[in-house]
């Protein structure tokens, strides 16, 4: 529960109390499979994903399409049999149109979640199995191990050092030391958190085991969200969207209500005014924008996952492609991540029992530590021979590393010796705890100038590149070992006063050679408009050696001391100027992240600890890897199958691409929807008679948007690839009322032809329009697809110029077909055609001359500046 303060707190009865069978071997798979029907997922909110149902009934649950479908059945009443049953055939077509469309993107996306589905380890029929989270059920023994996501709501029933990161749910930094309480036999006590972890949270380190009390919205971290009920804050991408949605929707409301109102003023029949103005609605309305939207963002899942790109969340694919920074750490991305013990050294540089004492109780604190995996605890434990008397230690105690301190200690007992803390982590942050240094088997005082000369041994070797820990020791009196609960970590005095006084042992010099090819990445990178940023916990030096290596300028360095020393509006100017940001804590990465927000910037992050989770959730898009801890998996949005900075440039490349493609749709539905809605005004006024029917429309309609289901599959230019985009509704509106003019005075030309030239009578001219309209709606789509110029530099793709063919052969034959006269068409004279052809080209030519003129790319703003 949540107290006044916001802490949440142990509700003071947790509703279940695990048998001690369950507690011994967990769960047989049969009870398991009854308590997941009982409870149901071990998910909050549900999984997100709409059953078919749901999807059928959006397609018919538009205002418009419920009207048109009442209007027909008045139609059907008052015995206009045909219409009615054309325009319920067309919407129903429509309507199919969109729910196959909608359903194969919703499978596609489900098939690449589920390869990203978050698993915990459970002990079920006596074994321990890997089970997805939302199959976690209650009373399921699950073991814990650091990195893991803590599953549901648990009671800890065995621990061995185990402490947990609860930051997300109390607000307290420091990880909270859990053990079996003896509570643990009846129901739980308010001041019984120290026996409890909570769904949500993770282990920082050590392991134990569990027994779930509460799954999905019975936990705690469940009832908070169901009482904020919140939707997750709009991305640029979907911002852009529904300002388009809201202009659009302004427009035709305006439009609609005066061509009915001019119907209506002319006397002409109330029921045939309605459907026509309704008819008009529907087809001037955007309808399978969320359609083409998931279809781009659903075909670029795709094109990433054969790439080793995961995408957990649609719409980041988008904003990849809009990214203009990218942070990262420097280790496995600029550099193998392959670390390696090159050699240790002591005070004196060619004293080897120094260096070999260094490397021992460097190997004792990588052994007992039991914190997340560590590619330095790694290389300690592959590249440094076993202590000769390892199996006569014992671990006493442990202090977990955490990002203040950048230290991780141990306390072990040898067979006859008092208990020695060793600590190893950052050199500045262990010279600040050292008052000795190992000299000649002896420990002595430092002074000052040994304190500098440490220093600039550390500052050296960072120069060249090395990564550095320092290793220091102390023997502990026995009062300073504290006491713990049984199976549960000693409860040691505050880190300050353990960690203290010690004695400098020495250095560890490890190697990370520079990942080959990186350096034309982040070539490539800067020439596609995406500044490469490096933060990371270690010290500048190195970083910056790393960064010449792989050829990344650096325009300035900031480090988290003198972060400290900024205002908030110093930070943001300073980070748009500044390549590395060094010894930067959690908190630091995510002001980091901020600062460029606030700077303008579109922030990508890749990151793969515990440390990086806060900065993964603010950044615009949160990158990870295959191989993280499970808490950075679940903050991220992307996941690549592995750390590759040329996996992210395609990632922004498909980003880029399936951006272009939805503003395709909005320019062809701008240019051609606005300019009918000019024109059905203008006929309303001007003709005795309606330009077309409400099946006419629909239809014309129901072709269109068939024909426009094609562009996900589209190529893009190399010059929309090469530059970041951001949505800008003020050049979509631009565009329309450039275009969509242009359409309609085409649209006015065809009426003369057909009226003054042709003389025919109102079927022939329905019949006339009906196909210039869809000749130049679907042909224009050839010429606003490219910023090239001519529009025939740039060929579409297959599926598309398919697409385009289909939608005219059905505009030219349904009119000649049994159908026809239904629909009320009426044969074309034949010097329609070449007319039709003139009329077309002259309308294309004019549109490519006026596309010249517009702003290239007109609807995208350099993402660089801010939107």
């Amino acid at each position: 529960m949540t107290a006044p303060d916001g802490i949440v707190r142990p509700r003071p009865e947790l509703p279940y109390v695990a048998s001690d069978e369950s507690r011994n071997s967990g769960l047989t798979g049969l009870e398991a499979a009854d308590r997941l029907r009982q409870d149901g997922p071990n998910a909050i909110g549900g999984s997100g994903r709409r059953t078919l149902l749901a999807i059928l009934v959006a397609q018919v649950a538009s205002p418009l399409v419920l009207i048109l479908v009442a209007a027909s059945l008045v139609s059907l009443v008052v015995g206009d049999d045909v219409t009615a049953a054309i325009i319920l055939a067309i919407v129903a077509l429509s309507a199919t149109l969109g729910f196959v469309q909608e359903a194969r993107s919703e499978s596609a996306v489900a098939a690449l979640q589920a390869r990203l589905t978050l698993h915990a380890t459970v002990v079920r029929d006596g074994e321990r199995r890997d089970v997805p989270i939302h199959d976690v059920v209650r009373d399921d023994l699950v073991v814990l191990s650091a990195g893991d996501i803590v599953p549901a709501d648990v009671r800890i029933v065995e621990a061995d050092h185990l402490y947990i990161d609860e930051a997300s749910l109390t607000g307290e930094s420091a990880p909270s030391p859990k053990s079996v309480r003896a509570a643990a036999l009846g129901p739980a006590g308010p001041d019984d958190r120290d026996g409890l972890a909570f769904f949500g949270t993770s282990v920082v380190s050590g392991t134990g085991r569990a027994v779930v009390e509460a799954t999905g919205a019975r936990t705690a971290y469940g009832e908070i969200a169901h009482h904020l009920a919140e939707r997750a804050p709009e991305n640029d991408f979907q911002r852009g969207v529904r300002a388009f949605g809201g202009l659009v929707f302004r427009v035709t409301t305006v439009l609609v209500i005066a061509v009915l109102a001019i119907n209506l003023a002319l006397h002409r029949p109330l029921l045939d005014s309605l459907l026509f103005a309704i008819a008009l609605a529907v087809g001037l309305t955007p309808e399978l924008l969320p359609a083409i939207v998931t279809l781009n963002l659903t075909q670029g899942a795709r094109a990433l996952s054969r790439r080793g790109v995961l995408v957990k969340r649609l719409p980041a694919i988008q904003n990849m492609g809009s990214v203009t920074v990218l942070c990262t750490d420097k280790t496995g991305t600029l550099t193998t991540g392959k670390l390696g013990v090159v050699r240790s050294v002591g005070i004196h540089r060619d004293d080897a029992t120094e260096a070999a004492r260094a490397l021992e109780l460097a190997y004792l604190n990588s052994h007992f530590q039991t914190g997340f995996t560590n590619p330095l605890d790694a290389a300690i434990l592959a590249d440094t021979p076993q202590p000769a008397d390892l199996a006569t230690y014992g671990k006493v105690a442990e202090l977990p590393y955490d990002f203040t301190r950048r230290l991780l200690s141990v306390v072990v007992r040898g067979a006859a010796d008092p208990p020695l803390l060793v600590t190893k982590g950052a050199p500045e942050s262990v010279l600040k705890r050292s008052s000795h240094v190992r000299e000649d088997h002896t420990a002595r005082p430092i002074d000052a100038a040994e304190h500098e000369r440490l220093a600039r041994l550390v500052d050296g070797a960072s120069a060249q590149g090395f990564r550095l820990v320092a290793v220091g020791s102390r023997s502990l009196a026995p009062g300073e070992l504290g006491v713990g609960e049984p199976g549960g970590p000693l409860r040691l005095l505050e880190p300050e006063g353990v960690e203290r006084d010690l004695v400098f042992e020495g250095l560890i010099l490890f190697s990370d050679p520079p990942k080959a090819g990186v350096g034309e990445t982040i070539a490539e990178l800067g020439r596609d408009g995406v500044a490469l940023k490096v933060v990371t916990g270690d010290n500048d030096l190195v970083a910056r050696h790393v960064a010449e290596q792989v050829g990344l300028a650096v325009e300035g360095v900031l480090t988290g001391e003198e972060m400290r020393g900024l205002t908030q509006p110093a930070l943001v100017a300073r980070a748009k100027r500044t390549t590395i940001f060094a010894r930067v804590d959690p908190g630091q990465k995510l002001q980091v992240i901020r600062a460029l927000h606030d700077g303008g910037a579109v922030v990508g992050y890749l990151g793969d600890g515990i440390n990086d989770a806060p900065a993964l959730h603010a950044a615009d898009v949160g990158i990870s890897v295959d191989n993280a801890t499970d808490v950075a998996r679940s903050a991220a949005d992307i996941i690549l199958l592995e750390s590759s900075l040329a996996a992210i440039h395609q990632g922004v490349i498909e980003g880029r691409r399936t951006f272009a493609n939805t503003l395709k749709y909005i320019r062809m539905g701008t240019s051609s929807n606005f300019g009918n809605m000019l024109s059905m005004t203008g006929a309303a006024l001007l003709l005795p008679f309606l330009p077309m029917t409400p099946g006419q429309i629909l239809l014309n309609n129901l072709i269109y948007d068939a024909s426009q289901t094609a562009i996900p599959t589209d190529t893009i230019d190399p010059s929309v690839e090469a530059v970041p985009a951001r949505w800008d509704v003020g050049a979509i509106q631009r565009f329309m009322l450039i275009f969509g003019p242009i359409s309609s005075l085409f649209d006015y030309v065809t009426f003369g032809v057909l009226l003054l030239v042709l003389g025919v009578n109102e079927q022939v001219f329905q019949t006339g329009w009906f196909i210039e309209s869809l000749f130049t709606q679907v042909l224009v789509v050839l010429v606003i697809r490219t910023r090239l110029s001519p529009f025939w530099r740039s060929r579409p793709s297959d599926p598309l110029l398919g697409a385009i063919v289909a939608a005219l052969t059905a505009a030219v034959l349904i009119p000649l077909s049994p159908l026809g006269p239904m629909l009320g068409f009426a044969p074309l004279p034949l010097v329609f055609w070449p007319l039709l052809v003139v009329l077309v080209s002259a309308y294309l030519a004019l549109v490519e001359l006026v596309k010249r003129r517009f702003e290239p790319g007109g609807l995208v703003t350099d993402a660089k500046k801010p939107a």
